[in-house]
């Protein structure tokens, strides 16, 4: 999208988006703070923040780093602690950090893979939620980025996919606990060819069967998810709340 076609629609507005460094979740965050919000990244690694935090700077983006492994409690305070330090509020969260450790089917997949794969996938964004919920301002947005697999978890994706299935089920149940102060939603992403979906992506056999599944003959872009994201995220969708938005180009996506 021409950069200089976008919208203001989060002038005035913070938003944290976690792991925000590279693929969709850079592409949220850039988008955002071209649409006028001050942005807050984080990741794992600092040397990663700091390089995002350049690159959006030099868009003349207002950008903030922190680092923060979401499973880590600590860092989640501080991420919190250190947004509301600088900004005094917080309007907007994506909850986009995710693993995917195995391949393996899910019958075959070890003990501490299923803990990894909950507790990024799911339950660390329950408890950052949980600390900043004190702090989100009324109007505000939540955002959980699932997946097209979450539909229908399959193949070397399966297991990955079901906890992505249970964010559309924490979505709803969200909705209604953090209404009508703040809105909750998320987007569900199509394949789109990042380093963390370059298994997929990076195989041309496999990216072309992908292709022709959906009706738009192509794989997604980051910038696709980011402008259904920033769509969520500002007040043109203020009436839509408990909703999954699916970006997949016209993949079936029906539980």
């Amino acid at each position: 999208m021409d950069k200089t076609k976008i919208p203001r629609r989060l002038e005035g507005k913070v938003a944290i988006v976690t792991a925000s460094t590279q693929g969709i979740g850079f592409g949220i965050i850039e988008r955002f703070g071209l649409e006028g919000a001050s942005v807050v990244v984080s990741s794992r690694k600092q040397a990663n923040v700091d390089e995002a935090v350049e690159k959006l700077k030099s868009k003349g983006i207002d950008a903030y780093g922190i680092v923060c492994h979401v499973s880590n409690a600590q860092h989640r305070r501080n991420l919190v602690e250190k947004t509301v330090q600088k900004y005094g509020k917080i309007d907007i969260v994506v909850c986009n950090a995710a693993a995917n450790p195995s391949t393996d089917p899910i019958l075959s997949t070890k003990e501490g893979v299923l803990d990894k794969l909950w507790e990024i996938n799911v339950k660390s964004s329950i408890l950052l939620l949980q600390d900043m919920a004190p702090h989100l301002e009324k109007g505000s947005s939540v955002i959980f980025i699932t997946s097209i697999a979450g539909f229908q978890p399959q193949g070397s994706m399966a297991m990955y996919g079901v906890t992505k299935t249970a964010l559309l089920g924490l979505v709803k149940a969200l909705a209604a606990e953090m209404g009508p102060d703040t809105r909750v939603n998320a987007v569900a992403p199509g394949f789109v060819p990042t380093h963390f979906a370059s298994f997929i992506t990076g195989n041309s056999e496999v990216r072309e069967s992908i292709e022709e599944k959906t009706l738009l003959n192509r794989l997604g872009t980051t910038g696709d998810m980011a402008g259904a994201a920033a769509f969520l995220a500002s007040d043109d969708s203020s009436y839509i709340t408990g909703e999954t938005l699916v970006v997949a180009g016209g993949m079936p996506s029906r539980l």
